[in-house]
């Protein structure tokens, strides 16, 4: 299953109200480094589906949950559990890095 997109709209449905860990991406369409990590994301996704929910959000098209996590370089990636959040990582990652650190955190 691909990253859900969310949008500031649904952010507290899909992640502060999702029942589980949720990690989340926020990307911007001119960020070179998200486009690298996207791939990335979304095989972990598949491979990880039932145990973590992932989403995406960009941060040009929806600006309030990014400030208010204090987003301030991309890709950064959270981890939310139970409505909190838990870990959160700035830059890309190797698929291995990316999945242990998902692990750890759930």
């Amino acid at each position: 299953m691909p990253p859900i997109a969310v949008s500031d709209n649904d952010f507290e449905t899909e992640v502060l109200k999702a029942k589980g860990p949720v990690m989340v991406d926020f990307w911007a369409e001119w960020c070179g480094p998200c486009k690298a990590l996207m791939p990335v994301v979304e095989e972990v996704a598949a491979e990880m589906q039932g145990k973590v929910k992932i989403v995406k959000i960009n941060i040009d098209e929806n600006p309030e949950a990014p400030t208010k996590y204090g987003v301030r370089g991309i890709p950064t990636l959270m981890i939310f559990k139970d409505g909190q959040l838990v870990d959160t990582r700035v830059g890309g990652m190797p698929k291995s890095q990316l999945t242990q650190w998902i692990e750890s955190a759930v």
